[in-house]
């Protein structure tokens, strides 16, 4: 039943698409455009569906852009003994372990920086967050902007000038633009930092993080670190910043709505994260775990 709320059951095309046994061992899910609604809401009863899963084995972890403080702060205790997979992949811990991280180099750091600051002197309306992995820094503090940062870091601090920080712990310089990223924002990032990776995270975002971060390569910590295959593996995900996912999962969905990119990725579909396609879906798969496993 996945917890106290009764979920809608998968239609019947989606459901025959699936094994009819899975050995699942870990459910791995992007939270905005995969597990959240249209309105950013977590889907009734996580707390509960979690717990479930973890009765029978199966651990949850969020992987996310957001930051690591946000990911505790907004899944609260459901996520007590998960592993947790924050800033697209460039910080891992569970059970209060570090077990991956990867950052950008100083001079890396200054140069999107810089970038940042030339883009907003030729009109454009966006703004940098520099993500470390306590705390997160932004120079802009006007409501709007902060609104948005608001939602993704909840440890974070407006400074007057980000250049004026010690830069040598930084995981990701994360853009936001109000306009959409794809539209000049996120080539004009990749250009001027060629040495790092360039991901389109949502409409609005473009980070910039160490080649070395990638959620796929989070994934990837978690199952040595646990003994846990890609054929036990089961991973979710909307937009671009997810396709490292995809190379570490046999049970690989796209929830309905996702980008082009990921829809070709995935092994299957999973309903739109409107629909509580998650939970859902997860559902199905428990109602496949082999006997012995209840």
């Amino acid at each position: 039943m996945m917890g106290a709320v009764k979920r809608e059951p998968l239609d019947a095309r989606l459901s025959a698409a699936l094994p009819d046994t899975v050995d699942l061992r870990l459910v791995v899910t992007d939270m905005d455009g995969t597990l959240v609604d249209g309105e950013g809401r977590l889907p009734a009863g996580l707390d509960d569906a979690v717990a479930e899963m973890r009765e029978r084995g199966v651990l949850f972890a969020p992987a996310s852009g957001r930051q690591m403080a946000n990911l505790r702060a907004v899944l609260g205790a459901a996520v007590d003994d998960s592993p947790l997979i924050a800033e697209n992949g460039s910080f891992v811990v569970h059970d209060g372990v570090e077990i991956h991280s990867a950052t950008i180099s100083p001079d890396e750091a200054r140069a999107a920086i810089t970038a940042v600051h030339r883009l907003v002197s030729e009109g454009h309306d966006l703004g940098a967050v520099v993500a470390c992995k306590e705390r997160a820094y932004t120079e802009r503090d006007d409501a709007l902007f902060s609104a948005q940062i608001g939602i993704y870091y909840t440890a974070h601090r407006s400074v007057e000038d980000l250049l004026a920080l010690p830069l040598d712990t930084v995981l990701k310089v994360a853009v936001f633009d109000f306009d959409d990223v794809e539209s000049g924002t996120a080539e004009a990032m990749r250009a001027a930092v060629p040495t790092v990776q360039t991901v389109v995270s949502g409409k609005h975002w473009v980070d910039l993080m160490s080649h070395g971060a990638d959620k796929g390569r989070a994934v990837s910590a978690i199952q040595d670190r646990l003994g846990i295959t890609p054929a036990q593996t089961a991973v979710f995900g909307d937009y671009l910043n997810d396709l490292g996912l995809y190379d570490y999962s046999e049970l690989s969905f796209a929830m309905a709505n996702a980008h082009r990119g990921i829809l070709a990725a995935a092994a299957y579909t999973a309903p739109a994260n409107t629909e509580d396609g998650v939970l859902r879906t997860v559902a199905a798969l428990m109602a496949r775990l082999p006997a012995g496993r209840d």
